[in-house]
């Protein structure tokens, strides 16, 4: 017992007599400053503090031109990356975060400047948030690729809001795009927030990415279905729809462009002019028309599709012998259609072909099996 006293009071007083080698250093240099300073006359010390009070107001006034410069640039770079970002049709909620981030890291630079200006130590304060900064990283790893792959989705636009998408197991239409996840709605009008993590890891099926798709039906017949004439009819079919693409998409395309803009000049021909023929429209009236129509077709030409597929691919509708399966004849129909018109030509087509081949005299058949039954005598 006496021994181990006399060990902690060793100890206590190595330490009072030993101090760390900074602190030692901080307090000889607080102890030499405060003896010169007492050995100072009255007026060498009224001149000393008149000294430091100018040296400070010069350092003041450094400091304060350097803030209002600062603030300037700033304001330029933040207009500069704005008129970037806008010219480029970037999203509204990354541009309003990335013009905060930028606008916060700056000022942080502008304040350890201006905090090295008065001439206070800046490295222990950076030191400091440096490692905060470290441990807040770790703490939200997940968060924090939860905002990276919300940033890479929205500079790199995989999906927009609107489109339909299937990923991580869900499927539905994009309600909102934010920086830490996705909002998608599903056919049965259930919101589903996926982490944007995973999303921009992850395989994404877009099926609005591409303006046509392909729809296919599988038809099954009865064996000694003339196969030729139900061929013919179901072509017959597919290519009554207007909706189906005849057989080049760019085409397509181009009639449904005017389609499109006849459809809105017709929308601005005033009420009762077209219908009424004995009253004719003044030329004022007439001049302004056509004014609003070329106007409108401009706008709608300029509106017009600039990456059409540059080979033109041959998609008529196709019918084809698909399998000999064991109770019918499995025959492939293959059409194409706009993105808008893919589920109502489906289910259209569906009833078409039940109602239109039935009339024609073709039958549908069921699944059938043959049993023989031996009898023993």
């Amino acid at each position: 017992m006496f021994s181990l006293t006399n060990m902690i009071t060793a100890l206590v007083q190595q330490g009072q007599e030993q101090p760390t080698a900074p602190i030692a250093e901080e307090i000889e240099k607080g102890t030499d400053a405060i003896r010169a300073f007492g050995n100072l006359s009255i007026d060498d010390a009224i001149s000393k503090i008149v000294n430091s009070m100018v040296d400070f107001a010069f350092q003041l006034l450094i400091a304060v031109a350097v803030f209002y410069i600062g603030r300037f640039i700033i304001g330029k770079i933040y207009r500069m990356v704005h008129s970037i970002m806008v010219g480029r049709n970037m999203d509204a909620s990354l541009t309003t975060f990335i013009l905060s981030l930028i606008r916060i890291i700056l000022y942080f630079i502008l304040i350890v400047t201006i905090v090295g200006i008065l001439g206070i130590e800046t490295s222990s304060f950076l030191a400091l948030f440096a490692s905060a900064g470290v441990a807040i990283g770790m703490a939200l790893s997940g968060t924090l690729q939860n905002f990276a792959g919300g940033v890479l989705i929205l500079l790199l636009k995989p999906y927009k809001v609107g489109d339909y998408i299937a990923a991580q197991g869900y499927e539905g239409t994009v309600k909102e795009i934010q920086i830490f996840h996705t909002v998608i709605n599903t056919i049965d009008n259930k919101a589903i927030i996926i982490p944007n993590g995973g999303l921009s890891t992850g395989s994404i099926n877009n099926y609005s990415l591409e303006q046509y798709r392909r729809v296919d039906w599988t038809i099954a017949l009865s064996y000694g279905t003339d196969y030729d004439k139900a061929a013919e009819a179901i072509r017959a079919i597919v290519s009554s729809d207007e909706r189906v693409v005849e057989k080049y998409i760019e085409d397509d395309m181009e009639k449904r462009h005017q389609q499109h803009i006849e459809a809105a000049i017709e929308a601005v021909v005033p009420a009762g002019m077209a219908a009424d023929e004995e009253k004719k429209p003044t030329w004022w009236q007439r001049l302004r028309l056509h004014r609003r129509k070329r106007k409108i077709k401009q706008a709608l030409q300029a509106e017009s599709t600039p990456n059409m597929i540059l080979q033109r691919k041959d998609c008529s509708p196709f019918v084809g012998l698909a399998e000999l399966a064991d109770s019918s004849i499995n025959i492939a129909v293959r059409v194409w259609t706009h993105i808008s018109d893919y589920w109502p030509l489906y289910f259209d087509m569906n009833r078409r072909f039940y109602t239109e081949l039935q009339q024609q005299g073709f039958s549908f058949p069921f699944p059938q099996m043959d049993v023989h039954i031996d009898r023993q005598p």
